[in-house]
């Protein structure tokens, strides 16, 4: 979920009508700001199944994987947390972000 940059207040309703909306969008904020928290991949806006292949992206930005599977051979399995961006481009050069399990 994305949060709205550019709310719309109620001009004519009354203030009731305001405060039922500003606290609407502050319960999303709120909400957002939880879920970012607690690290739930809804939070995410640009997580994605696979690396990223079109769009102009800059060196450090990162994409989190919104599918990870354990991959590789016993003793050395890992999982894909995400891709980085190492060089700007249009997709720009991606390298994953891989993490051991032990396994």
């Amino acid at each position: 979920m994305r949060i709205v940059t550019d709310p719309r207040l109620p001009t004519e309703s009354g203030l009731q009508q305001v405060g039922l909306k500003l606290t609407s969008i502050l319960r999303d904020i709120l909400n957002q700001l939880n879920n970012l928290t607690e690290g739930r991949i809804s939070a995410v806006t640009n997580a994605q199944a696979v690396v990223p292949a079109a769009g102009t992206n800059s060196q450090g930005d990162f994409v989190r994987n919104s599918t990870p599977t354990e991959l590789g051979t016993a003793g050395s399995r890992y999982t894909i947390q995400g891709w980085s961006c190492v060089a700007s481009g249009s997709p720009g050069t991606w390298v994953q972000v891989r993490a051991l399990t032990g396994n």
